[in-house]
């Protein structure tokens, strides 16, 4: 079974815990690190010999068009992100098509490859944006990997489907969630970040065989460059939760994706997304 392997292309101070205490307006200004974590993501996936899809923020790839091509040269899928992090419920859809048409438009620029593929900021597509999925069509991308279907205080749309799932009657577009395991009837979020940081990585192996095994589904798993990061800069002034939730086991995050890569197979979003889409359920009305 192959499984698909993400990586959210965002800096250290762009990230939604943070977006309350680090203005836009101050990126400029703050020490990019994101080009040095990307460059041993790249080095861990190549000795490991997997590809992997890059969801890349916009803003990023204006600043890093080398590194976009270092991305597609190695043989990853290079997708959207959104510009800058804005998550989609705080956009109306005028807005948003803006945001995904500008970042699209910037990746292929710095990239020279056709963007086919979109994961929101903060899995922020759910039941308030219904509008999310038809400029989605509407702007030609083929898949979303956009979904939490969990219940989460930060994110989550827990009546959505668990696995590939076609939002729009009569379209190919195909949304394909973020990995949950069942457990006593409730689901659990498994699809990595800061559950396989901080969870021993015995869940994120039992997790990954049971949606395989029992579901003979493909796992999709998701992790950040700044998670493999622990000398990045600590923000001052961010809420205790959200320090917590960004800072712990960074030290042990780059050895359990080591394990995780070569213990399980990989493969391109866009990839699982094609397969999936044969067996995708319609979005219940």
């Amino acid at each position: 079974m192959v499984n698909g392997l993400s990586v959210d292309v965002e800096d250290w101070f762009q990230v939604g815990a943070f977006e309350n205490v680090i203005a836009r307006d101050d990126w400029d200004d703050l020490a990019l690190r994101v080009e040095d974590n990307v460059l041993r993501i790249l080095d861990l996936f190549a000795e490991a010999g997997v590809k992997a899809t890059f969801f890349t923020l916009g803003w990023v790839a204006e600043r890093n068009g080398a590194l976009m091509r270092r991305i597609v040269e190695a043989g990853h899928e290079l997708a959207s992100h959104g510009y800058d992090h804005a998550r989609v419920f705080t956009f109306d859809r005028t807005q948003f098509a803006a945001d995904i048409r500008r970042a699209r438009e910037t990746l292929e620029d710095a990239g020279g490859v056709a963007v086919t593929g979109y994961r929101a900021p903060s899995f922020s597509i759910d039941q308030r944006t219904p509008w999310a999925y038809l400029e989605l069509a509407e702007q030609g991308y083929a898949y979303s990997s956009s979904v939490a279907p969990i219940a989460h205080d930060h994110y989550g749309w827990r009546e959505a489907p668990r696995f590939a799932f076609h939002p729009l009657p009569g379209s190919d577009l195909v949304e394909v969630p973020v990995t949950t395991a069942t457990f006593g009837g409730k689901r659990l979020a498994a699809g990595g970040g800061g559950f396989f940081r901080v969870l021993p990585y015995g869940f994120s192996r039992w997790a990954i065989r049971q949606v395989n095994r029992r579901d003979g589904r493909p796992a999709v798993f998701y992790f950040h460059p700044w998670e493999i990061d622990p000398d990045q800069p600590r923000v001052p002034g961010a809420p205790l939760r959200s320090r917590l939730r960004h800072y712990t086991n960074l030290e042990r995050m780059a050895p359990k994706l080591r394990d995780l890569v070569r213990e399980f197979a990989w493969g391109r979003m866009d990839e699982i997304a094609q397969r999936e889409a044969a067996r995708a359920v319609p979005l219940a009305a």
